[in-house]
Order: C-alpha cells, then sequence, then structure tokens
C-alpha cells in the first residue's frame, strides 16, 4: 500500500490530452511480427480488427454524451479523449488494410464487428429518458472496456519479452504509444461515468458483460487470424495452453494478469489512478518515434 501512496504523489495532477497524427510505413512487415510466434503475433493483431471499430463507437458514444458534462474541465478531458481514440482508429485501420494486402482477409470478421457496434450498439430511435438511459449504459460499459485498455497499456509498456524475442520495432512502437495514451486518458471513461451516473450496481454489471463479451471476441479473432493467415504451412489452430506458454516468455499477459484486472475494477472504492503510471506513459510518449514526429508537426 505504501508503495502505492508513493507512486500517486509522484504522479502529474493532470495532463494536457491531445491526438498526436501518427504515421506509419508497414512496408515488408511480417503478418507474424514476433519471429517464430504465430500465437503471440495473431493474439496482438486481434487488436487491429477489433480496435478501429470499437474506438470510433467511443468517439461516436462520448460525442453524444459531450451535453451531459456539465464540468469544464471534464469536457475538455473527453475531447482530448476523443481525439486519442479517433487517432487510434485510424491507426490500426491502417495496419488493417495492410494486412489486406498481404493476403490476410478480415473483412468476415470486421463485418461482425460492424454490427455489433453500429446496431446492436449504436444509437437507438428512443428520445426523453430512455434515450439518456440507452446513453449512460453506453457510457458505462466504455468505462469497463477503458479500463481494460489501460490494463493492456500498462502492460505494454511494461513488457520487456518482446523486446527480447525480437518483436518488430515499429509494432512495438505503435502499441506502445497507444498503451501510453490509454494510460494517460485511463480516468476519463470512469469520470464521465461517475459524472453522469456513478452507481456500482451498473458499473459491475457493464463490466461483467462487456469482459465477457471481449474475451469472446478475442478468442473468436485469434482463432479467424491464426486460420486466415496465409503464411501459415501447415495451418496452426490456438489452443489454451498457448497462453501459458506465450506468458511465461513475457509475450502476451496472462489469465492470472486477466483475472486481476477484473479483481481492481470490481472493488468499490476502485479508481483508474491505480490502473499504470500517468508519469511512465509521458515518459514513453517523449521517446517514441511516432509521437516525437507527430508532435514536431503540431
Amino acid at each position: 500500500m505504501t508503495a502505492i501512496y508513493d507512486r500517486l504523489r509522484t504522479e502529474p495532477e493532470r495532463v494536457a490530452l491531445h491526438a498526436r497524427e501518427v504515421a506509419f510505413d508497414w512496408a515488408g512487415l511480417p503478418l507474424r511480427w514476433i519471429p517464430n510466434e504465430a500465437f503471440s503475433s495473431h493474439l496482438l493483431n486481434v487488436l487491429h480488427v477489433l480496435l478501429p471499430e470499437g474506438e470510433r463507437w467511443f468517439v461516436k458514444v462520448f460525442s453524444e454524451a459531450l451535453p451531459l458534462i456539465k464540468d469544464d474541465r471534464l469536457r475538455e478531458d473527453v475531447l482530448g479523449f476523443i481525439g486519442q481514440e479517433g487517432m487510434h482508429a485510424a491507426a490500426h485501420l491502417g495496419v488493417q488494410d495492410y494486412f489486406e494486402s498481404q493476403g490476410l482477409d478480415t473483412s468476415e470478421y470486421v463485418a461482425d464487428l460492424e454490427h455489433l457496434f453500429r446496431r446492436l450498439l449504436g444509437t437507438r430511435r428512443l428520445t426523453g429518458a430512455k434515450r439518456e438511459e440507452w446513453l449512460i449504459e453506453r457510457i458505462a460499459l466504455i468505462a469497463a472496456i477503458e479500463h481494460v485498455t489501460a490494463f493492456l497499456g500498462n502492460w505494454i509498456l511494461n513488457s520487456p519479452g518482446l523486446d527480447v524475442a525480437g518483436a518488430d520495432e515499429r509494432m512495438l512502437d505503435l502499441l506502445r504509444w497507444h498503451g501510453a495514451e490509454e494510460v494517460e486518458h485511463r480516468s476519463v471513461a470512469y469520470d464521465v461515468y461517475m459524472h453522469v451516473d456513478g452507481r456500482y450496481v451498473r458499473r459491475a454489471r457493464t463490466y461483467v458483460v462487456g469482459a465477457t463479451a471481449l474475451v469472446y471476441l478475442w478468442i473468436r479473432g485469434v482463432r479467424y487470424l491464426m486460420a486466415a493467415d496465409p503464411t501459415l504451412d501447415p495451418p496452426q489452430k490456438p489452443r489454451w495452453r498457448d497462453l501459458v506458454l506465450s506468458a511465461g516468455k513475457g509475450l502476451t499477459p496472462s489469465y492470472l494478469n486477466v483475472v486481476g484486472c477484473a479483481w481492481r475494477y470490481l472493488q468499490p472504492g476502485y479508481h483508474p489512478t491505480q490502473e499504470g503510471s500517468t508519469s511512465q506513459a509521458v515518459a514513453y510518449l517523449a521517446q517514441s518515434p511516432v509521437a516525437l514526429a507527430a508532435d514536431a508537426h503540431r
């Protein structure tokens, strides 16, 4: 506990959030960008097919939520959050497009995601209190998912096993730039939820629903990518023990990490500042090649 308090004392009180217009050149990137690690590569590659639709949905929901936000400082944070999430979606879409050019067809999986985020979780023909309740429900769901992305951002910033394994440096910079910004803005969605509603039961319920859906989509995504990868000869299927093996090498989070992530969010006294370090995120952004290039052109 003392270590937590010591870390919080060294954290900046607030960081002004802004979108960085990053650009990547993926020429020559292997589909399995962690050498000899098909499962680990594709487990992380799920991000590139899942996040574009998901983060564009975040942007739409929080744009709708702006009239509910009465606090000027929180509103400013939300505008920064919207800008960052939009750029994340664009960056991962660039990888998805590159995969398509290399013969990895993701269209079927992406079509299902479009149906989920645009239709099932999209704006409904509701009015008055029902419309506002549906908006708040989605805000709570995004707050839950943002806890998971903050967890993943913190993990990727502290994953030396990927460097040791010889992972592609461009891909690591994308994931760590994104991860750093997820840590940087990790409190925004939660603070908006507390501002407009804040009930614990809804927070816990939407986490259980959202995390369960996310795990399902991730499992399906890994299976899909490994089956569709034209460079895998013979084809491989993911196995549950592959996560144990990859986590043991420091290439992916472990089952225990995932359980701990859920446990922390479900604590009544939880706040996102307990997940990751703003100072570490800011330090990475100050040395990230793509972030530096983007900031130089602001």
